[in-house]
């Protein structure tokens, strides 16, 4: 019931965001009394920030056209080089990357954005990498026919990416997927996979919840697993291709994220309607922007979720030893040779200082030489993989590791890739 109300309300908005958009260019149309009136522009914006707010959102592009490397632009392509039920593997490169440049998969999160999100993060790092990023899909729109998907699945396509890419290739993960591929970094690395990856970047991830605790973390410790399923597990409607899959909607994870600060995001949308009416439409366009990718949500399985808050958040099963991965515990001590960096954000209310450094400790059988942590300071959790200070300050210094440290054997190349 909770899915289809939500379908009947978003149908009901998506009409009103229709005339609201109308009425908004009427009231400014310079061939109309209205738009030469003060009251008209107002109205018009106000109508204009309904009409964005309201507005249906699909899944967005990545719209990587070029990038400038070394004071040269060059095209940037992209391509799904693996396609799998649950989420592609996208390949981004261009012609100014040398043969031997390095290869960087970026572990997207499962949390009810778009890989897009990141869209900032893929820009800056293809100046110097071939980036390959997963492209997980929407649940709803996965079949039921696929079967389940669960944080055992998500290790195991992060395995699989990177026996695709080949030997040596280096990964980031940034928030929520940490813990799945610090945890396929073990399984390879005890097993001594060929394909484990050369580097593991971390950045403000839930490595251990234990530590400088946020108000995420209490949510999810203060009710039972049991609250979870009942209260934000849906069943997806008819009218989508994953008709009948328990899902945890994207429109629900939404609200929590804006619950969180709603003042700001209030404010935000205050901005937007000032600048609106000032004719200011740079800035109300670059706010706008922001909410296009912000507000673009997907379902994800409810396995995985569940997955998630019992192990990552509740039980904190990979710190301590007791996480299980198709029958065998994970050791993490299986890290030998996977170069470790940590990055976390001073400001990060999403992930608490610590939280993301804990993997640095937990993996005791890595030399120290292999381990390092960066606390970029006056960041918040978003400004951890994009913005200005992501670019000038956080990425150089993934970089540098990256070059430290090129693999065991590099120079190998996977003919796929």
């Amino acid at each position: 019931m909770l899915y289809n109300a939500y379908e009947l309300q978003r149908t009901m908005m998506s009409g009103a965001a229709a005339w609201a958009s109308v009425s908004a260019e009427l009231l400014t149309n310079p061939a109309l009394p209205m738009g030469y009136m003060g009251f008209g522009p107002v109205m018009a914006s106000a109508l204009d920030v309904f009409a964005h707010a309201a507005a249906p959102r699909g899944k967005p592009e990545f719209g990587i056209e070029t990038v400038v490397a070394q004071g040269e632009e060059y095209p940037v392509t992209e391509s799904i080089v693996l396609h799998r039920p649950f989420g592609n593997l996208l390949r981004f490169e261009h012609p100014g990357l040398p043969e031997d440049a390095p290869r960087l998969l970026i572990a997207a999160p499962m949390s009810g954005h778009y890989a897009t999100l990141l869209r900032g993060t893929v820009a800056r790092m293809l100046e110097t990498n071939v980036v390959y990023i997963t492209d997980w899909a929407d649940a709803k729109m996965v079949p039921a026919s696929e079967g389940r998907f669960d944080l055992d699945d998500y290790i195991d396509y992060l395995i699989g990416f990177l026996e695709f890419i080949g030997p040596n290739t280096h990964m980031l993960a940034v928030c929520q997927p940490s813990v799945p591929a610090f945890a396929a970094a073990a399984v390879m690395g005890k097993h001594q996979h060929p394909c484990r990856p050369a580097t593991l970047t971390m950045m403000g991830g839930p490595i251990d919840t234990r530590e400088a605790p946020t108000s995420v973390n209490d949510v999810a410790m203060n009710q039972p697993l049991s609250w979870f399923k009942h209260n934000v597990v849906a069943t997806v409607p008819m009218t989508y291709p994953g008709a009948g899959r328990e899902v945890y909607p994207g429109f629900l994870q939404l609200a929590g994220f804006m619950a969180m600060n709603l003042g700001n995001h209030m404010m935000s949308h205050y901005g937007m309607f000032k600048h609106l009416v000032e004719g200011d439409g740079e800035s109300a366009g670059a706010t706008k922007a922001f909410y296009d990718e912000y507000r673009a949500v997907c379902d994800m399985t409810a396995d995985f979720y569940l997955q998630t808050v019992e192990h990552v958040f509740q039980r904190h099963s990979l710190p301590k030893g007791e996480f299980v991965h198709r029958g065998e515990v994970i050791d993490l001590g299986g890290i030998r040779d996977t170069a470790l960096l940590a990055v976390e954000g001073e400001k990060d209310d999403i992930s608490g200082i610590g939280q993301t450094r804990a993997a640095l400790h937990l993996a005791h059988d890595l030399p120290e030489t292999h381990k390092k942590y960066y606390l970029a300071e006056r960041v918040g959790h978003y400004g951890i993989f994009n913005g200005s200070k992501w670019r000038m300050r956080i990425a150089p210094v993934l970089e540098d590791w990256i070059r430290q440290h090129p693999g065991v054997e590099n120079g190998a190349r996977n003919a796929q890739a």
